[in-house]
């Protein structure tokens, strides 16, 4: 059973499209077959692996769409293209799924559209993971209602945990009304600088926000994080070498060993 995982916070700059990426990328490297979703009209996700858009026979918009309709599995395969990381498959957006979001807006099935495009694939991926535009509209509730779990990226510095009361009353109100089953995967601290007490302050009162969910490994500020999507390539391929790379490839790490553990009871 494939596990679909969405990564989201509705604060942008956070980290979440690095963490996707990479993240996504490390735990296909390990031998897992993953499917990253980029269910953000901004499309970041599929320019980061290196997909050009205007190549695309179909997009998330037309998932979205074709299945506002019908169930329409075809369109789904049809969408999911190779990236450069063995193992790691993509279904790329476009600018035009923005208008996906009004044109959905009177649908009976609105929040389930991708839970229901995506349940004919779920089972050929180990994990797919969402990831989820910074902001509450229908696209991110798709997301959170598709999801088995939420994967939280939280930026280290001073505005962090404004906004993450109503991040979790966003959770909360999707858990109450569309997906009870819904948990947190986990949280990750990114931009960490080690030169400020500022960050290691904020690391300390999010531990305590979240108690037991936020993952041991934190990513750091890093030029070479920033600059691997500019190239279409995941840090792995860039910078394998960086301390992004390796604070991303011990998180995938982090993650494999917890989610053992939780299916080993």
């Amino acid at each position: 059973m494939g596990k679909i995982i969405s990564i989201f916070n509705q604060k942008g700059g956070v980290g979440k499209t690095t963490s996707a990426i990479n993240l996504a990328s490390y735990i296909a490297q390990m031998g897992y077959k993953v499917l990253l979703i980029d269910i953000d009209p901004q499309g970041n996700t599929t320019s980061g692996l290196g997909i050009e858009k205007d190549d695309l026979e179909y997009s998330m918009y037309d998932v979205i769409i074709e299945n506002a309709k019908e169930e329409n599995f075809k369109v789904v395969k049809d969408a999911i293209v190779n990236t450069v990381v063995e193992n790691l498959y993509i279904l790329p957006s476009r600018v035009e799924l923005a208008g996906a979001e009004i044109e959905i807006t009177y649908n009976e099935y609105r929040e389930k559209i991708l839970k229901r495009a995506i349940k004919s694939i779920k089972n050929d991926y180990d994990y797919i993971f969402i990831d989820c535009p910074p902001s509450l509209g229908l696209l991110t509730i798709n997301a959170l209602t598709a999801a088995d779990s939420v994967l939280i990226p939280i930026q280290c510095e001073f505005y962090a945990l404004e906004g993450v009361g109503q991040l979790m009353n966003t959770i909360n109100l999707v858990k109450k009304n569309l997906n009870p089953d819904l948990k947190i995967q986990g949280v990750i601290m990114s931009m960490f600088d080690g030169r400020t007490n500022l960050s290691i302050e904020v690391v300390e009162e999010v531990k305590k926000y979240f108690k037991g969910k936020v993952y041991t490994t934190i990513i750091p500020r890093n030029i070479k994080l920033a600059e691997a999507p500019s190239h279409g390539l995941p840090i792995m391929l860039y910078d394998k070498n960086s301390t992004g790379a390796k604070a991303y490839k011990e998180l995938a790490e982090e993650f494999i060993e917890l989610e053992r553990d939780e299916q080993n009871g």
